[in-house]
């Protein structure tokens, strides 16, 4: 590197000057917009080098299991960055999603020492954690001797931190005091509308700001508009049917999954009258708007669908609208928008789903392991992601404020950074969390397919489901 290019970049790296106007300078001494990224990230490695020593486990190899994603993608394209830096080699393995989790709970359930680190859901952790399989981070974040001093842990956005810390005891919040980190968050889903816009203005539809609107706009699209369904939502008997948007316009009304006793106990919260009343309009629209094998439907389909042109619209994360807007067929059509199912509500609430990185139990080298996690959940890492490849959504607020970035976003991603900063500070998990999570929520989404599908009208089949619910969580002892 030239000494122009080196003390323009360096001036950025002490904060002397802004992303935009370092890439200005750059362009103008001829080096293009992806050399400058990268040059920009090796430099910010070196400041960080320079601060904490990096190189206290060089030679050590660790090994990964990871989730094919646009995360690890970020990840292995920026790897050798942290290998450079640290003198720490990384192996990992890659399995699709179908397979994945199978693979981590075999590696945990025995035992093994083969992974030292990996990628989790934070609801996998309240199985993982209690069971002893992985590390409780905060005492490694709270090292400054094991933590560098730029890891900026108050940077990470409070809704999804919090969301990935619980006390391990079933029915207490997340993010108390004493909870645990069993996970370090690494980017995140919210769920919102993406609506295909080109086909909203040949209708001439509004876009919906609440569930009743919903219902009318996703009907009339399809009366509307030839070969289309109104809305997609997930529909599979699975507890990812529950998550996404179900539970971000559920808990948007106020209702719960659970509810606690000041001694602990849980039972059903799902049979309260404002919740037969959400569960019947949700019904209503996949009955009337929603795609004819709807129970099929999981987040593939959902994504597929809508980057396909077969529906109008879909309520679910806003990455899979933000995936859908590139090589698919309405491709710059889609765009983006807050939504708060409640007409009453100040703002949305969505459910999140949260991609974290935790630290196996059994792992016989963590403080290697550790530089490595806190390598990839940190600012420099996630700006990288973001800006140079698909890392949506970061979990880091400095990220999110980041002008080329929010740029980035802007231009080919319309609304898209607007829905996110509305919706950002009441993002959170919205469960309980407690060891029959996956359980209730796959009975949850059975009962949904038996109301959609007429078999049972709704008021009746969640009272079943709620005096199913009770009896388990008895026969656990949590009830």
């Amino acid at each position: 590197m030239f000494e122009r290019e080196k003390d323009l970049i360096d001036a950025f790296v002490r904060g002397k000057m802004g992303r935009r106007e370092l890439i200005k300078g750059l362009g103008a001494m001829g080096v293009t917009t992806a050399t400058a990224g990268m040059l920009l990230n090796a430099a910010q490695s070196r400041a960080l080098a320079a601060d904490f020593d990096w190189q206290r486990h060089a030679g050590t190899t660790i090994k990964l299991l990871l989730n094919k994603h646009p995360y690890t993608d970020a990840m292995i394209a920026n790897l050798d960055t942290f290998k450079a830096m640290s003198g720490v080699e990384v192996e990992y393995d890659v399995f699709p999603e179908d397979v994945y989790f199978d693979k981590v709970t075999a590696a945990l359930s025995s035992r093994s020492s083969e992974y030292d680190a990996f990628m989790t859901g934070a609801y996998m952790t309240w199985t993982y954690g209690p069971a002893g399989w992985i590390e409780d981070l905060a005492p490694w974040i709270q090292d400054a001797d094991k933590t560098n001093p730029g890891y900026a842990w108050e940077d990470m956005l409070e809704g999804v931190r919090s969301s990935c810390a619980w006390s391990g005891r079933p029915g207490d919040p997340l993010g108390t005091e004493d909870a645990k980190q069993w996970c370090i968050p690494w980017g995140y889903e919210q769920n919102n509308l993406t609506f295909n816009r080109t086909m909203f203005e040949s209708a001439g539809l509004a876009v919906p700001t609440n569930l009743d609107e919903m219902l009318e706009v996703a009907a009339k699209a399809q009366a509307d508009i030839p070969d289309i369904y109104g809305i997609g939502v997930r529909g599979s008997r699975s507890w990812a049917t529950i998550h996404p948007g179900f539970l971000s316009g559920y808990a948007n009304f106020g209702q719960k999954d659970l509810n606690v006793t000041d001694e602990g106990k849980l039972s059903a919260a799902m049979n309260t009258d404002v919740s037969k009343m959400y569960h019947r309009k949700w019904v209503e629209m996949i009955q009337n708007s929603g795609a004819s094998d709807w129970s099929t439907h999981t987040w593939y389909q959902v994504g597929i669908d809508l980057g396909a042109g077969k529906s109008a619209m879909i309520y679910d994360a806003d990455i899979l609208g933000y995936f859908q807007n590139g090589g698919t067929a309405e491709a710059g059509n889609l765009a983006y928008a807050p939504f708060a199912a409640n007409p009453e509500a100040e703002a949305p609430t969505p459910n999140i789903w949260i991609w974290s990185l935790a630290m196996s139990s059994f792992s016989q080298r963590k403080d290697a392991a550790w530089h490595f996690l806190q390598w990839a959940s940190g600012p420099e890492h996630g700006l990288f992601g973001a800006t140079e490849m698909d890392f949506v959504n970061p979990v880091r607020k400095s990220v999110w404020a980041d002008e080329m970035f929010r740029e980035k976003l802007n231009s080919s991603y319309p609304g898209y950074v607007e829905m996110h900063d509305l919706s950002a500070p009441g993002a959170s998990i919205k469960f309980t969390p407690q060891p029959l999570f996956f359980d209730l929520t796959t009975e949850w989404a059975s009962m949904l397919q038996q109301m959609v599908a007429n078999e049972v009208p709704v008021d009746e089949g969640l009272d079943q489901l709620a005096a199913s619910v009770d009896r388990q969580l008895e026969d656990a002892g949590l009830g």
